[in-house]
Parts: C-alpha cells; structure tokens; sequence
C-alpha cells in the first residue's frame, strides 16, 4: 500500500513542477513514506534523517533547496515527537493527507511548521489526479483503507482509521485506466482487502467477490490477485471468484499470526485455529491448487511452549507456499504491550528460527513440485543476466527465463527447469501466451 501511496504522491506534485529522481542526493523534496508495523521499520526512519539532514545542510551551504517531509503511518501515530528527535524535517502527514502535499510544500516554503494528520472527512482518493503515462505490467489498486478488528498487538486502526471501501465505480474506471496505459495484472490493495463493501452505483453493498467478477470483465484485464485477507471475512462470493473466474490468480496470503487458540484470543484475532483450518478447506475446494502464505507472530506476551508448539501443528497442517515471520514488536498504544508476561528476546529469537526453518522447507516443497512442469508467467521486468526476463507465475513464485525483451509483457508458457527457494527458472514454449495482444495494444498506442 506505501508503493500505491508513494506513486500517488508523485503524481499529486507533478503537476507544480517535479518528478522522481533517482536519489535523494538529486531532489529538492525527500518524502519518507514510512510503516509503524514493527518497532524496527519505525526506527529506521530516524536513522535515515540523520543521513538527510547532513545532505540538507550541505545543499543549503550550497544555496540549494532541499526539504524534508515523512509520511504515512510513524507520522500519524508520532505526530509532533518526529520534531522533537528531528526538528530539521519541514513537514508531517499521514497516510490519509497526501492529496494536500503541494499545499503542504508551499506552506513549508513560507517556514511555516506543517503537520497535518487529520483524518478528512471526504476521503483522498477524490482529490487525486488522475494518472498518466505508461503503467507497468503489474499494478497496485488501492479498494480498501483502516481496519475494524483492533487485534490488540496492531497500529492499523490508529494510523489508518476505520474501514473504508472505495465506490465500485471508482475502482473500476481507476482499472480500466491503468489497463490502457499498459497493466495486464492489477492487485487490488487493503488492509483488510475483503472486508471491502463498496456502494455499487446503486448505492447497495458489494464484497470483494462480487467485484472480482465485475473487474474480470474488463477487456485486456489478464490477472487479478487482492491482499492481505483476514480469516474472519472470507466469503462465499470470494470463494466463488476462486473457483469460477480464470483472471483470479490462485494464490492467498491469508495471515492467522498463531496457532494457539489462547494467544489467538489474546490478540483478539476473533477466529480460532480450527477455523482456519476450515477456512483453508473451503479454499481449497473452490480452488485445489490454490497456494497460500501467511503471517505469523513469535513471541506474543504469555506464548508457552505448548503455545508455539500449536503454531508449528498448524503449519504442518495447512502447508504454506510463502509466508514472513517475525518476532513479537511491543507497539505504542497498543493493548498487547502493556501485557504482562513479555517473552525474552532470546526465547524469540530461538522459536522465530525454528518456525523459519519450517516455513523454508516448506516453500522449497512447494517450489520443487513444479520441476519439470509447465506454468504460464507474466514477464514483468529484465533479469540482471543479459537476455534475460523475469516474471510471476499464478503462484506469486519470480521465474526467470532466458527471452528475448519484445516479450516483456506477455504471458508466456514456461517449462521450470530449476528450483531454488525463492525463485524458478526455466525455459520458453512455443507459441507464447499473449504475445500478439500486447502488440496489438502497442500499435494502438
């Protein structure tokens, strides 16, 4: 959702005279658009503006301008206290203000001290300008912003707000534009993505399902996938849209965080690991081959080792083909951290290793079951070898193949050849998947 932001924030600035540089070495405005997840994203930020602030002084030794903004999600929840660990930053915003930056800049120029992380009544999306120039072949699509579930160890809610779904009609045309500018693949963005309920132009509710099956519609549209999901909102109509609609890719990252019924309940997840595991089973029927990741937390205030061990159950159970781990990070304001019963960090440090381990083994599994087999890729972007392309299976796995750059953007059929943990190669099949209606698009252009 940052890289969705961060593009969106380039485009509400283009039109007073600036453009993305290639460092902050070169720019006249740094913006850190920045997560307050964990505890160690969120101290990075201030690691990075002392760098800034040794480049700012040079350039204003120099006579050249250059400003200091952070954003997102430490600005909201931080506010002024970013001033008082960093007071040559010129401006402060939150994730739902970017749409008045340019105001912000300019109030900035005047020395004027900028924070604003209100929460707008009307929401941003509706004072965005509209994008334009190429698109890649993979694109984000923000649908759904903030959180209701208040899991006790989460900021979301704080530095997000509550759940809000974009208009149907919105999401639509915001597809179709990127579609012709070049996007073959969309993925649709939220913090619970299918807890969307967007008025239709009716003004009635519609789930994400339902709008999955709208967008598919749309001419030129290859590939779909939505993240991240919570267990509690899977629906029959997402079920559907798994089991009926081809441009639905097969893959869910579906976080469930642990696998003890007690730290669930502690963390307010308002699901058990029996119902994930049902959760999983229904997935699976609407769609057999579907892959599934998920996020897992170690460490959370009062885990035992009966605990953990319930979450390494459930992960032999379920079989995950990624998923990203990580030591419990006590946040401020958050319920969790002011439990009693904080896990030492040395006990952490050893479940987190034993749970990685079994989460690699089962990625490598998962990836050595395609050795030898045909999947269709979607080649994004040039590989760091010569001649060589890389793209994403159905699966979310980086294949690469060597393949001639005309390609790029086409979904052709790949043969794995090799397997390692984190990525396939293999080699071209003949004829490629697309490849005509990406030139057809390119000579309309």
């Amino acid at each position: 959702m940052n890289v969705y932001d961060s593009a969106r924030m380039a485009e509400v600035m283009a039109p007073h005279g600036y453009r993305a540089v290639a460092s902050a070495d070169q720019a006249s405005l740094v913006i850190l658009n920045t997560c307050h997840i964990r505890e160690k994203a969120a101290e990075k930020i201030y690691s990075e503006l002392g760098r800034l602030r040794r480049l700012k002084d040079a350039r204003t030794a120099a006579g050249d301008e250059m400003m200091i903004a952070v954003g997102g999600c430490v600005a909201q929840a931080e506010g002024e206290e970013i001033w008082a660990r960093a007071p040559w930053v010129d401006i402060v915003f939150g994730p739902q203000t970017y749409h008045r930056l340019a105001e912000m800049v300019a109030g900035a120029r005047r020395r004027e001290a900028v924070l604003d992380t209100e929460f707008p009544v009307e929401p941003k999306f509706d004072f965005l300008p509209r994008a334009t120039g190429a698109a890649g072949f993979s694109e984000f699509l923000t649908i759904q912003e903030g959180c209701d579930k208040f899991c006790s160890f989460c900021v979301v809610p704080y530095t997000r707000g509550a759940e809000f779904s974009r208009p149907v009609a919105d999401v639509l045309a915001e597809a179709r534009a990127l579609v012709a500018r070049g996007a073959r693949e969309v993925m649709l963005l939220g913090q619970n993505v299918n807890a969307y309920r967007g008025p239709d132009e009716d003004g009635a509710e519609t789930s994400l399902g339902r709008l999955l099956f709208r967008l598919a519609r749309l001419e030129g549209l290859e590939r779909l996938r939505y993240t991240t999901s919570h267990p509690r909102d899977i629906h029959e109509a997402q079920l559907a849209a798994h089991r009926d609609v081809p441009e639905v890719m097969p893959y869910l990252h579906l976080p469930v965080q642990c696998g003890s019924d007690a730290i669930l309940g502690a963390m307010n997840r308002g699901h058990t690991a029996d119902d994930y595991r049902r959760t999983v089973a229904r997935l699976r029927v609407a769609r057999p081959d579907i892959a599934l990741s998920s996020d897992f937390i170690v460490g959370f205030p009062g885990e035992s080792d009966a605990d953990f061990a319930a979450t390494l159950a459930l992960v032999r159970d379920v079989k995950f083909a990624q998923a990203y781990s990580f030591k419990y990070s006590p946040r401020p304001g958050t319920p969790a951290a002011m439990l009693r019963k904080q896990i030492p960090d040395a006990d952490k440090k050893v479940r987190l290793a034993e749970l990685q381990a079994l989460l690699r083994a089962q990625q490598l599994m998962f990836n050595q079951s395609w050795r030898g087999r045909e999947v269709p890729v979607l080649l994004e972007r040039r590989g760091r070898r010569e001649g060589q392309l890389v793209g994403r299976s159905p699966y979310m796995q980086a294949v690469h193949v060597a393949a001639p750059g005309s390609l790029l953007g086409a979904i052709v059929e790949v043969r794995i050849d090799t397997v390692g943990a984190n990525s396939l190669a293999g080699h071209l099949l003949d004829p490629p998947v697309g490849v005509a209606a990406v030139e057809r698009r390119a000579d309309a252009a």
